[in-house]
């Protein structure tokens, strides 16, 4: 990407289709830190790798609690998904205060990106710069939706976003399927595993970089970082040790069936996609027909 005549703001058509601005916005959710979300019948799972920009700083915080039943991690412009953090908070509470009760993930995740929408299409806005994995449950289910800057949105079985994100994608992709029956301790070791894969070489995964957060019927959203984390980090390194992928070993001891490359859940021109598209078409992250026009791809 560079700089041209089309892309001085985001209102501004290129001859080819595209609005520039908002694929710069997108540009900086593949460059934000990694997020993966991933749910079983019972859990809906986050977890997002956090950075520093020193040794001497404190790490940034990725995973925001929504609403009892809801949470968010992030990848991209922190700044920006506080604003939206506080935007759907507001809206849970003005929900809950008109009648009494949790406000749904899918009717919350819908609002959000109709406000991510509002950015691309007035002069004197910017299209967020931030990507949302939403992990929430409600009297419908666990739910994972991922949104983008262009105002798409996506319900997910599993899915992964930010930098590196393709390495977490392939191997949820491979697995997924098996995730449907697994505790929230198993699930949160898949998290984990895929989160490693987007490492940069010569980085490993610890306490203080990385962070959940999970949604379920029979508790509050929680988040856990640094000492609570800690135990499921030395689960896989005991695996590690003993020459068994963390994963698989687990699910070995449960005796469950699924193991290895698992058959997409649903193909579509020849090729898997994990996601269960709810405002457009999905292919392995990629967008079709994006909101006006703007041709994405969601990393």
């Amino acid at each position: 990407m560079f700089r041209n005549q089309y892309d001085t703001d985001c209102i501004t058509w290129s001859p080819a289709g595209r609005i520039h601005q908002i694929e710069y916005a997108m540009e900086a959710v593949k460059q934000g830190s990694a997020a993966v979300g991933l749910r079983s019948k019972s859990h809906a799972l986050i977890a997002s790798i956090k950075k520093s920009s020193n040794e001497l700083s404190s790490y940034q915080k990725k995973i925001f609690k929504i609403d009892d039943h809801m949470g968010i991690a992030i990848a991209g412009l922190v700044p920006d998904g506080r604003v939206l953090a506080k935007y759907m908070r507001s809206e849970c509470m003005n929900y809950r205060y008109m009648y009494d009760g949790p406000l749904q993930v899918g009717r919350l995740v819908a609002q959000v990106a109709d406000k991510s929408q509002l950015g691309t299409q007035r002069a004197g806005h910017r299209p967020y710069g931030v990507g949302l994995l939403v992990a929430g449950h409600d009297q419908t289910g666990p739910h994972i939706f991922q949104t983008c800057p262009s105002g798409n949105f996506w319900e997910y079985h599993a899915f992964a976003i930010g930098a590196r994100s393709q390495a977490a994608r392939t191997y949820l992709e491979r697995r997924f399927e098996s995730f449907a029956d697994l505790p929230i301790d198993e699930l949160i070791v898949h998290a984990l595993l895929s989160l490693r894969e987007t490492l940069p070489s010569g980085t490993e995964l610890t306490s203080s970089n990385v962070s959940l957060g999970f949604a379920s019927a029979e508790a509050d959203f929680a988040i856990l970082e640094d000492e609570a984390v800690q135990p499921y980090l030395d689960m896989i390194g005991q695996a590690d040790a003993g020459g068994a992928p963390a994963g698989e070993a687990m699910q070995d001891d449960a005796h469950t069936s699924h193991r290895g490359w698992m058959a997409p859940a649903y193909p579509l021109d020849g090729v898997p996609c994990i996601g269960v598209g709810v405002a457009s078409t999905c292919v392995l992250g990629q967008a079709r027909g994006a909101s006006y026009g703007a041709q994405v791809r969601v990393s």
